[in-house]
C-alpha cells in the first residue's frame, strides 16, 4: 500500500520586516528549496512513498518537484494559487483527506494556517520563518525520515505525536462579531491599524493568551514564560495583562524579537483551564495572532480561550530514537 506525504513550503516565510529591525536570520527561497530537497531525501528511508507538494506562484515548488529523488513519486496538489495564507489552508484540506503525514516549511503563521484544516494528520513543522515558537529548527533530512516513519506506520502516530494547544478568539464590536483562531500566541496591541504585520515594540502590547509558555521562546510565549512554564501539550494556557500608563507590576525580561531583550511590567497573569475565558475591553487596538497583526478592533470586547484541539505535531527526535531502538536502522 502506497503512503502519501504532503509537503507545504511557504515562499513568503522568513522575509518580513523583523529581518531588518532585529537579529533574525534570513530564509530565502534557495535555502527553503535546499531544505525541502533534504526532506525528500529523508523520505527515501521508507519505501513506496508518494509526495504531494503545495504549488506556489514563485516557482519554488516547481524546482522542488524537478529536483526530487527518483525513488519518490512527487507531484502537485491540484489547487488554485492565491499567493496568500489561503494556499496553506487549501493544501491542508487536501492533505487531511489524502495524506498520512505532512511536512511544513514556514513559521508560526504557516503552521497555524495548516493547522486550521489538517485534522488529525501528523505534522512535521520545520522552522523557516521569523520568531518561531512551534516549528523546529532541524535538518530537513532528519525531519523527512521522521515523517516517513510516522506516515508508513513504522512508528505509530499515537506514540510519535503530541496534541498542541490552540487559542480561540471572539471579537465583539458594534459592527458585528468575528471569530479567529491562533496556535501558540494571541496578543492585544495598542495600535490603531494593522500596518506592518510584525510586533516590534513591547510598549504596544496590552496583553494576551498563550497556549505554551517558556523563557526559552521568543515573543509573547517568552514573556509569559518568565512567570510560569506551560508545555505545548498541557491543557489550558496562560493569560497576562501588562501594566499600562505608569502603573506598576511584576518586572519580567523576555526576548521579544531576535536580538532584543526587553523588560515589561506584568500587572496580572493567570494559568487558564481548557476553555477558560480571558477578556480585554479594547477602545482601540489590534489582535495579533502568532506574531502577525490580523484584526483591527475599536470599542470592542476581545475574549481569548485556550483549547486543546490543535494539530498533532510529530516529535522528531523521539520517532528516530524509537525506530533505532526497534532496529529499524540496522542493515
Amino acid at each position: 500500500m502506497t503512503t502519501t506525504v504532503g509537503l507545504a513550503v511557504n515562499p513568503a516565510a522568513g522575509r518580513d520586516i523583523r529581518r531588518l529591525t532585529g537579529g533574525a536570520s534570513v530564509s530565502n527561497n534557495y535555502a527553503k528549496r535546499r531544505t525541502a530537497g533534504c526532506v525528500l531525501a529523508g523520505l527515501t528511508l521508507v519505501e513506496d512513498v508518494d509526495v504531494l507538494v503545495m504549488p506556489d506562484s514563485s516557482g519554488l515548488a516547481d524546482r522542488i518537484v524537478d529536483d526530487a529523488p527518483s525513488e519518490l513519486d512527487v507531484g502537485f496538489v491540484e489547487m488554485s494559487v492565491t499567493a496568500s495564507g489561503k494556499d496553506s489552508r487549501t493544501a491542508a484540506e487536501h492533505f487531511e483527506a489524502n495524506a498520512d503525514a505532512v511536512v511544513v516549511l514556514g513559521g508560526d503563521g504557516t503552521t497555524r494556517d495548516v493547522a486550521h484544516s489538517i485534522g488529525d494528520v501528523p505534522v512535521v513543522s520545520i522552522s523557516t520563518g521569523t520568531n518561531n515558537v512551534v516549528p523546529t529548527p532541524i535538518d530537513g533530512t532528519v525531519a523527512g525520515a521522521a515523517a516517513g516513519l510516522v506516515a508508513t506506520g513504522a512508528i505509530p502516530a499515537d506514540e510519535a505525536t503530541i496534541r498542541h494547544g490552540a487559542i480561540e478568539v471572539d471579537v465583539e464590536k458594534a459592527t458585528g462579531a468575528t471569530s479567529i483562531r491562533g496556535l501558540a500566541t494571541v496578543g492585544v496591541l495598542d495600535r490603531a491599524f494593522i500596518g506592518t504585520r510584525a510586533i516590534l515594540d513591547p510598549e504596544d502590547i496590552v496583553g494576551g493568551v498563550v497556549s505554551r509558555a517558556s523563557p526559552a521562546e521568543i515573543g509573547l510565549s517568552g514573556l509569559a514564560g518568565g512567570l510560569v512554564t506551560h508545555r505545548p501539550d498541557e491543557p489550558g494556557g496562560v493569560g497576562f495583562r501588562l501594566a499600562r500608563e505608569g502603573a506598576t507590576g511584576t518586572r519580567v525580561h523576555g526576548i521579544t524579537v531576535p536580538g532584543t531583550l526587553s523588560e515589561v511590567q506584568v500587572a496580572d497573569y493567570h494559568v487558564l483551564d481548557d476553555g477558560e475565558p480571558y477578556t480585554f475591553e479594547v477602545p482601540r487596538g489590534v489582535v495579533s495572532v502568532d506574531g502577525e497583526r490580523e484584526h483591527e478592533v475599536q470599542d470592542g470586547l476581545v475574549t481569548l480561550r485556550p483549547v486543546s484541539d490543535g494539530p498533532r505535531l510529530v516529535q522528531i527526535e523521539s520517532v528516530l530514537e524509537q525506530a533505532a531502538h526497534e532496529g529499524y536502522f540496522r542493515a
